[in-house]
């Protein structure tokens, strides 16, 4: 059975958080495996204003978040909206029956007003941030990352981080190759750690290049290369100093460790769609050898790149790569399905009632665990 996805739209409606929505759980063709249903519901059926000035007909109430397997509340603009009696109680019932809730923009409102963010980090919208501090003390409010993902709740400040934030929820439940594969179809950029930044600061002085794109695209066409920081800002026409600061300053995160990420989510695509050894993985992602894979697996995930490929194949049988040596294939333990917190109180996905966030979140490594591992605690992605 597919996973049901639905977003709760609301009376004037921006689309670009649901058609980016639809777009990345949408059927992308024969070659893709399609695991995701997407519909729209609203509180009110029927035609629904856009701020494109034309209408849209959402035929579904609230009576399909019980049919919900994810909740895509995309409520538009940056004004808080108010949540009322009737909607509460029925997102209340779909978190409680395992519904992964998640708020884009001011839709935040939604699980903040039910509790379900009490003494949790949200990502919000930078003009929201104050607003949002008065009406809900108890929400950590971060208004300088792009999204947090607890696993039953996650939030993105911006509509324009609503690919990012899905993505990185077919990474989590299918693996980094399906998300690849889906973004480069999209013709998406680079997946973001929700630990970048919103928004860029100011460009001070200096040749400042008007996109980063082309060279991140050259970046992740070159990932077998020994590609270092000089080679970047070689390929941008800047001395290394002057591209580590811009480079730093549009993206939050520092090209070197922009990089380490890229080479990490490509290896961990070889290994979920191959039989390559693990010294060819390691070549083909510039990370020189199966120790260096290793070690930076090691730090990232706390596994090693046999066990994360166990986990995510425990149930097929070795196919040996015309590169590969023969290997096993021995079933592992799946990881631990999600399990919402108690709603109304703060909880952790898999404990509920406990402290959320018991372990510190930290935006390193940004990059989530294998399934087979235990439940991740709260991080920040972009």
């Amino acid at each position: 059975m597919k996973h049901r996805v639905v977003a709760l739209v609301g009376p004037v409606q921006e689309l670009y958080p649901v058609t980016s929505a639809s777009a990345v759980f949408g059927y992308h063709g024969p070659d893709i495996p399609h695991h995701y249903e997407f519909a729209l519901c609203a509180e009110r059926p029927g035609p629904i204003r856009t701020t494109l000035g034309v209408d849209i007909v959402v035929e579904r109430g609230l009576e399909a978040l019980a049919e919900a397997d994810t909740l895509i509340v995309a409520l538009s603009g940056c004004s808080p909206v108010e949540v009322s009696p009737g909607l509460g109680a029925a997102v209340l019932a779909a978190h409680a029956r395992g519904t992964r809730i998640v708020a884009i923009a001011s839709g935040v409102v939604v699980p903040a007003s039910l509790g379900l963010l009490d003494g949790r980090t949200a990502a919000v919208h930078w003009e929201l941030t104050a607003e949002l501090a008065v009406r809900f003390p108890r929400v950590r409010t971060d208004s300088s990352v792009l999204y947090v993902d607890h696993g039953d709740v996650a939030t993105a400040g911006a509509t324009a981080t609503t690919v990012d934030l899905c993505l990185n929820q077919v990474r989590d439940e299918h693996g980094a190759a399906l998300a690849m594969r889906i973004g480069r179809q999209l013709s998406a950029a680079p997946h973001r750690e929700g630990c970048q930044r919103q928004y860029p600061e100011l460009p001070t002085t200096g040749p400042v290049p008007d996109s980063l794109a082309p060279l991140l695209d050259w970046i992740n066409a070159n990932l077998d290369r020994p590609l270092t920081v000089e080679d970047m800002a070689a390929r941008s026409g800047l001395s290394g100093r002057t591209f580590s600061r811009h480079f730093t300053d549009r993206l939050g995160i520092s090209p070197g460790r922009w990089l380490l990420d890229r080479r990490m989510a490509g290896a961990r695509a070889l290994l979920e769609e191959t039989d390559l050894p693990v010294e060819t993985v390691a070549q083909r992602v510039g990370l020189s050898s199966a120790v260096n894979l290793r070690r930076h697996f090691h730090n990232a995930l706390n596994t090693t790149p046999a066990a994360y490929r166990r986990s995510f194949r425990p149930d097929r049988a070795p196919h040996v790569h015309p590169e590969a040596a023969p290997v096993s294939c021995t079933p592992s333990t799946s990881g631990t399905p999600r399990t919402p917190g108690t709603p109304g109180t703060p909880g952790t996905p898999g404990t509920p009632g406990t402290p959320p966030e018991a372990v510190p979140l930290s935006c390193s490594p940004c990059t989530p665990p294998p399934r087979a591992a235990a439940p991740r605690s709260p991080s920040w992605r972009s």
